[in-house]
């Protein structure tokens, strides 16, 4: 592969990109289930890849570059550092806390059950598959592409070499169920009366369905915190991204050669990215720092990611795992649906079905589905669930964390139960404190009243 490869690969993504705006902008089907671009384009791409071979100007090389490309978002992660809001009043606690824990039931029960049902039915049909199987649906629904693909890489390295098209395909499965299945449900909540702010969502504004910004809802991409004269502004904050992604592979390559220890890349980006980020706040270079600028980058890598992650898709390989991919991916769409529906009015009082769709949307693929989904039955974000979601944010990043870096080695190495154990244990703890602390509502009318109305 040469540089002319790389920059070939990209221009031919970057075409399909553009078709794949051009036809959310135009198409209304598109639009009334918020397909994204970038998933538009990576399917027109695996179709071009399978039904004129060799017509593509690109690499064989197409299916690493998910890999490459998520270093630079978890860099990004990193980068932004955590931080908690003070001052918050007692209450708000409940509502907080217990939506906390809803979001961690949320990942916790694919993180748990995806892999046990894989193991203790999946792997019995068929014994030829191995008891990673079942995390890759979680890797997917939850985590999206990007994860995909580090989950992915990881079990390849381990020796499932099947796992990145596994993956990529639970990805992209996950997000349709999301998108579609957002919309089934938003219909039926606004027929049951669930919905709080919305009857119905016809008055949609045109850019959320064309994915086109009128001049005057334009709003300004990142501030410029370098002088062009100098250094261009955009220049900088990729370079910092780039240097937390490189760092984080050469660490990679040292543990794994000095100590035979083969973590996930993208966790040391993340670590590189978090250290810069505590060093740069103590020596206030954050003052130069804009996150809107580093998250458009990391944005921008996603839609590539996404883009190569399908297109790269081998379909014999999901040919081959037909039937046991099949249940578990309807397997995974019965997980998120019970979350939804029986989890999401237990665990949140006031404004359920709002909050509980956005972690629909979040658990099927990626946070633009789930912030999609609110923006139409919340335009307002009148439920709190944003506000709610980065604070819940700080506590369950560390469960991805730990999930994503030791599920493949704990799952391939005998500790599979352990591991699923652990899971399974975080989630019965989220659900007795609620029960505790009576954050537990399932008695509860679906059609209650939203948040801050009448104590809810």
């Amino acid at each position: 592969m040469t540089v002319n490869d790389f920059l070939l690969d990209f221009a031919v993504a970057s075409v399909f990109i553009m078709l794949g705006q051009l036809l959310r902008a135009k198409i209304k089907f598109f639009q009334r289930f918020f397909i994204p671009a970038s998933m538009l384009a990576g399917f027109m791409g695996l179709a071009f890849r399978y039904l004129l071979p060799g017509f593509l100007p690109m690499s064989d090389k197409i299916g690493s570059y998910p890999t490459m490309l998520i270093l630079i978002i978890f860099a990004g992660v990193g980068l932004n550092g955590f931080s908690m809001n003070k001052g918050k009043n007692n209450g708000e606690v409940g509502r907080m806390c217990s939506y906390l824990s809803y979001k961690m039931v949320a990942q916790v029960i694919q993180y748990g059950l995806a892999p046990a049902f894989s193991i203790l039915l999946i792997s019995k049909l068929w014994p030829e598959i191995n008891y990673g199987f079942g995390l890759l649906l979680a890797a997917g629904f939850s985590g999206g592409h990007g994860t995909a693909a580090a989950v992915g890489s990881s079990f390849a390295n381990l020796g499932f070499t099947d796992a990145l098209d596994i993956g990529q395909t639970c990805a992209t499965v996950g997000i349709l169920a999301g998108v579609f299945g957002g919309m089934f449900f938003i219909k039926l909540g606004t027929k049951k009366g669930w919905t709080k702010y919305i009857s119905d969502f016809s008055y949609l504004s045109g850019e959320l369905k064309t994915g086109l910004v009128p001049k005057e809802k334009r709003t300004e991409l990142g501030k410029a915190t370098t002088s062009s004269v100098v250094l261009d502004p955009l220049a900088w904050h990729f370079a910092i991204l780039m240097v937390a992604a490189g760092a984080g592979r050469l660490l990679y390559k040292f543990f794994y050669d000095k100590f035979n220890f083969d973590g996930p890349s993208y966790l040391y980006s993340f670590l590189v990215g978090l250290l810069l980020f505590y060093i740069f706040k103590k020596t206030h270079v954050n003052y130069y720092i804009d996150n809107n600028v580093t998250n458009r980058i990391t944005g921008t890598c996603t839609d590539y990611l996404v883009f190569f992650g399908i297109a790269s898709i081998n379909l014999g390989i999901i040919v081959k795992y037909a039937m046991p991919l099949a249940m578990l991916l309807l397997f995974g769409i019965f997980i998120v649906v019970i979350t939804l529906m029986y989890f999401g009015p237990a665990m949140n009082k006031g404004s359920w079905f709002e909050r509980a769709l956005f972690v629909f949307g979040y658990s099927t693929g990626v946070f633009a589905i789930g912030f999609i989904l609110l923006r139409i039955v919340d335009p307002e974000n009148k439920s709190l669930t944003l506000n709610d979601t980065a604070f819940a944010c700080i506590f369950t990043t560390f469960s991805e964390l730990f999930t994503w870096s030791f599920g493949p080695m704990m799952l391939l190495n005998g500790q599979h139960w352990l591991f699923i154990g652990i899971q399974v244990a975080i989630m019965a703890v989220c659900i007795i404190i609620n029960l505790v602390m009576k954050w537990w509502w399932i008695k509860e009318p679906l059609d209650r009243p939203a948040v801050g109305v009448d104590g809810y």
